[in-house]
């Protein structure tokens, strides 16, 4: 039991100056601060900061975008944009947070799971 919370609690950080391609996966909390091309999966938290930049997916309890990101975005409970942050994509969540001067270029979608199951697979009603 006591492993398990230390997995849950760890925080990955991908460091300015550092580019992944390919899939980045945690069951704890992670931070980007460099690129990454491809999705990105955390039990925890993404924190992506002002000079981050994510080209893929973003799957997380919270996700806190200071930087850029350039596809779909699902957060379970929380989506905050900061100021400084560009997102152009989709995104699904309970509840978000747009600070002023935060671009975002997409559709969004609060109404729960069912909604993010059918946005990724390209089911959602035009209206």
């Amino acid at each position: 039991m006591k492993k398990e919370n230390i997995e849950n609690n760890a925080v990955t950080i991908i460091s300015e100056g550092v580019v992944l391609d390919g899939k980045l996966s945690s069951k704890g909390n992670i931070r980007i601060d460099g690129m990454v091309k491809g999705d990105v999966s955390a039990g925890g938290n993404v924190t992506i900061g002002e000079r981050g930049e994510i080209n893929g997916q973003v799957n997380a309890a919270v996700i806190i975008i200071g930087g850029k990101v350039m596809g779909t975005v699902i957060a379970n409970e929380k989506i905050i944009l900061e100021s400084s942050s560009v997102l152009k994509g989709d995104l699904v969540t309970k509840i978000l947070i747009v600070e002023e001067g935060a671009l975002f270029d997409g559709k969004s979608s609060m109404n729960g799971k069912e909604k993010s199951d059918s946005l990724l697979s390209g089911e959602m009603d035009e209206k």
